[in-house]
């Protein structure tokens, strides 16, 4: 599969992140005390390390417990196998394999750490006269020192780090229940049997974006005027709530736009508000109305209303013109009927 185009500034963070992770995790080795001249200050193995840091930061594999576990805990392993068994390709290929096994145990697997465990496990002579030593300089320097660029270089220029895939809500809304939920993700994961190097909270908000911008190609180019009832009738503040009842009554709905002398929108009274059991009939509608009304303007798209009428439960919404007065109403019943027919594949 080929891989995705890269961004400047991804080529930037990769290549200017990894010449500075290097430069100080070298230079951090070198002035550490008990640094042998005859040990290298920078191991190859940070090469690998410094390219998952630096251009796949969001990677599990990349994270600061896999980086400094599997290079730490791979390099003892590799040791101990050198030390165990006279053959060196046998203590190579042990090595290397129980790294693995153990990185997988400890959550901690970095493909690096192999190389660490391949590195200790036919050591130098050098690495053999520094022994134990050798895990903590320049191993766990180096380590240590590239975690800590990484994660000034990437939180400097727009990446996280550590990184976490988005918070799931604690309650999600409609828009969330009806389509592909976390747990539908881990449990597909899970059952692949593939073993996907990626987050299940990743793929998920990947997903979810992924229907948004398809429901947005349905029905971003339509405008909510296309579905808008025209023939809206209005109060005012100071009608009474006899009047407005009487409306309700005539135009069989079950909300009015309450508007001023000019129509534009001031509020919004409900058939609930009109018939509470303490209003007086012949009182004003300004004292039952709600005044914290949300409006959309004619050249709103009808995606824009599916978040405020599934997630924030508003069932009917006054449609303005580019000077605020009054020119619609969308109710739940006409994004249902779009829904419906975008659903059904037919032409909107």
């Amino acid at each position: 599969m080929a891989q995705q185009r890269t961004r400047a500034t991804d080529l930037l963070r990769g290549g200017l992140g990894a010449l500075a992770g290097i430069l100080v995790a070298g230079a951090t080795a070198k002035v550490m005390p008990g640094a042998v001249e005859a040990l290298p200050f920078i191991i190859a193995p940070m090469g690998a390390t410094a390219v998952l840091l630096f251009t796949v930061p969001a990677s599990p594999l990349a994270q600061p417990w896999p980086v400094f576990g599997g290079n730490v805990v791979s390099t003892l392993i590799g040791l101990l196998a050198h030390w165990l068994f006279g053959d060196q390709l046998l203590a190579a290929a042990l090595g290397v394999g129980t790294a693995i096994v153990v990185m997988m145990l400890l959550r901690c697997l970095h493909p690096p750490g192999g190389a660490c465990a391949l590195l200790a496990a036919t050591a130098t002579p050098a690495i053999e006269a520094q022994g134990l030593a050798f895990v903590a300089l320049p191993v766990a320097v180096n380590t240590v020192a590239l975690l800590a660029v990484a994660l000034a270089v990437n939180n400097a220029t727009g990446r996280h780090y550590p990184h976490r895939p988005p918070a799931e809500a604690a309650s999600p809304g409609p828009t969330e229940r009806v389509g592909v939920q976390r747990a539908d993700v881990e449990q597909a994961m899970l059952h692949s049997g593939r073993g996907l190097d990626v987050l299940p909270g990743d793929v998920y908000a990947l997903i979810h974006e992924a229907e948004m911008r398809a429901l947005d190609r349905r029905l971003g180019a339509l405008p909510v005027s296309r579905i808008m009832t025209r023939d809206v009738a209005s109060v005012l503040p100071s009608e009474s709530i006899y009047r407005a009842r009487l409306l309700i009554a005539q135009r069989h709905v079950k909300s009015l736009p309450v508007t001023d002398s000019e129509r534009r929108v001031v509020g919004i009274v409900s058939i609930t508000d009109l018939y509470n059991r303490d209003v007086v009939e012949f009182g004003s509608v300004h004292t039952v109305m709600t005044t914290d009304v949300v409006t959309l303007t004619d050249t709103a798209v009808v995606a824009e209303l599916i978040p405020l009428m599934t997630d924030r439960g508003f069932r009917h919404l006054p449609i303005v013109d580019a000077d605020d007065r009054l020119v619609g109403m969308v109710t739940r019943g006409e994004l249902v009927a779009v829904l419906n027919r975008a659903l059904l594949g037919e032409r909107l």
